[in-house]
């Protein structure tokens, strides 16, 4: 069974001549352990169907099952608690706190859920070395690089054990090197640790880097190979 599973997934805005349809009928699964990237132009429904997966906006129709779970279905508080303990999210912008530690940016996330300091710090410890910055972790965010500073986002995404991880142009501002390290750094991770990723980029060269593309136009998902 797929982690994530979306079908016929439908979202409009609006209503009579100014209905907007920003997604028409969208299925596809994502496994466990799989990387997907979605591609295609500015406007063509892809941060949509991000935010739909976050829970942070609802569809107008379809389903969307999350081990199992049809999220869609869930209150107000329920989604909330499907974003703070099933979702990881890294942004375009890090947003880390600038004059925290890497490892404490880490931290700051952990400790809402109540779990004890100690294994939260040897959680955080584990998640920095896995991605290379052991001896960047106490360096404040404001000192580290555009690509280091990517890399803590994505360990403090992985902080609460989501079991998805949903990026969102994590290399628009870095150059190709340190851009195709910061892809590569989370292909690891959720490989290794079994996540489903769905990654939206303008990037091409980026998005082959994932398991499968997808493309999206004017609210219709394709797998990219089969639009011209």
């Amino acid at each position: 069974m797929a982690l994530l599973e979306l079908r016929d997934i439908t979202k409009a805005y609006g209503a009579g001549a100014q209905r907007v349809d920003a997604l028409r009928g969208v299925s596809m699964a994502v496994e466990a352990g799989e990387m997907v990237s979605l591609v295609g132009p500015s406007g063509s429904g892809k941060s949509t169907l991000l935010a739909i997966i976050g829970g942070l906006l609802t569809p107008s129709s379809g389903e969307m099952l999350v081990g199992g779970r049809d999220v869609t279905r869930l209150t107000a508080r329920e989604r909330s608690r499907y974003r703070r303990d099933q979702v990881g999210f890294v942004f375009q912008a890090s947003n880390l706190v600038p004059f925290l530690t890497a490892r404490e940016n880490l931290l700051l996330v952990g400790e809402f859920g109540g779990a004890d300091r100690a294994a939260l710090r040897e959680r955080a410890d584990n998640l920095l070395r896995e991605l290379g910055l052991t001896e960047a972790a106490g360096q404040p965010g404001n000192r580290l690089s555009g690509g280091q500073r990517q890399r803590v986002a994505i360990a403090r995404a992985l902080m609460r054990n989501p079991s998805l991880i949903l990026v969102d142009e994590p290399t628009a501002s870095l150059d190709t090197k340190r851009g195709a390290q910061v892809v590569e750094a989370l292909r690891d991770e959720v490989h290794g640790r079994h996540k489903a990723c769905l990654m939206v980029t303008h990037d091409l060269e980026m998005a082959a880097r994932a398991d499968r593309i997808f493309e999206i136009r004017d609210g219709l998902l394709h797998p990219h190979e089969a639009v011209a």
